[in-house]
């Protein structure tokens, strides 16, 4: 079985918009682009080394897909794992694309996940894609959340988490702090919430 794991970068309060550059995306007027850059250092290169090279096909939503297709097929040499990897991209307006391998998914996207989890392949991972992890999380399809918590609030932006998760537990499989103050967190899911009173 396949998990889905969701990667995202994300500041204090849960921002998860354009922190990649000030044009990534400026939906809803959103004016923090690029805000990860004063933050990169060594072990956050290490950490995304690592992430990037082991064995992985994509989850994305169009948005992401869209930027990731501007980007990615001409910076092959710095990430050489994410021209070959199947990317598949939840849309309901796309249907083909250049950039390959890619498979488009529209109707029902928790069916469709569901259906490609149980499939042979390696883990799905995914990135940016505000709107997919929401359906994701709603429809308990998140195995492990892989965080970069960064040290700053924003305020406005989309966020990783809002009303859509439905309890859940985790653990940390993975922990380190980077010399930035980026906390750079691993969770895997562990069943239900658990509940319990402490005595005085």
């Amino acid at each position: 079985m396949r998990n889905v794991i969701v990667l995202e970068f994300v500041t204090l309060d849960g921002v998860i918009q354009a922190g990649g550059g000030p044009e990534e995306d400026t939906s809803g007027g959103f004016a923090y682009g690029g805000w990860q850059a004063p933050y990169s250092d060594d072990v956050l290169e290490a950490a995304m080394h690592k992430q990037m090279t082991m064995p992985f096909d994509l989850l994305l939503g169009r948005t992401t897909f869209e930027i990731w297709a501007a980007y990615w097929p001409r910076h092959a040499d710095i990430w050489p794992g994410v021209n070959p990897a199947t990317k598949y991209v939840a849309s309901t307006t796309m249907t083909s694309h250049e950039w390959q391998p890619t498979v488009f998914l529209s109707g029902d996207i928790a069916e469709k996940v569901t259906n490609l989890k149980q499939q042979p392949g390696p883990d799905l991972h995914v990135y940016g894609s505000a709107n997919l992890v929401q359906t994701l999380m709603k429809h308990d399809l998140v195995d492990e959340f892989w965080l970069k918590i960064y040290p700053l609030t924003l305020g406005s932006g989309k966020r990783l988490f809002t009303d859509g998760a439905i309890p859940a537990a985790f653990k940390v499989t993975e922990s380190h702090v980077s010399p930035s103050g980026i906390i750079i967190v691993n969770y895997q899911r562990a069943g239900a919430i658990t509940t319990g009173s402490h005595e005085v």
